[in-house]
């Protein structure tokens, strides 16, 4: 059952950021992997909150954090993704816009985790 909770969780997730990363490039620049950037931030933002407001709080089962934090959040981010796009920046010499990625993407989700904990609090 943990499997299948783990598999529709990923296959929304999954879902949403194929969604999420074509509407971005509507907004943002095509030429940075901006899609990525953004729901790698949002899921780490549902993932903060999930576990320091609900799960450390003890209001979390197991089969929810299943489904929403390994499920979900697992294929909604997009670390292998962010790997790929940056090595094809450095591999094409965008030096600058590889690092910013690589910036952008740590700081940006360790701050999307921060605001699921202030949230929480």
């Amino acid at each position: 059952m943990n499997y299948i909770l783990v598999a529709v969780g990923a296959g929304f997730g999954g879902a949403l950021r194929y969604y999420l990363s074509s509407i971005s490039y509507n907004f943002l620049p095509a030429y940075f992997p901006s899609g990525t950037l953004l729901v790698n931030l949002i899921g780490s933002v549902i993932l903060g909150f999930l576990i320091f407001g609900l799960d450390e709080k003890g209001l979390l089962s197991i089969e929810i954090r299943l489904l929403i934090g390994v499920g979900f959040c697992g294929g909604l981010t997009t670390f292998s993704t962010f790997s790929l796009e940056t090595f094809n920046l450095l591999k094409n010499t965008e030096y600058l816009l590889a690092f910013w990625n690589i910036v952008l993407n740590i700081f940006l989700t360790i701050i999307g985790i921060v605001i699921g904990f202030l949230i929480t609090r």
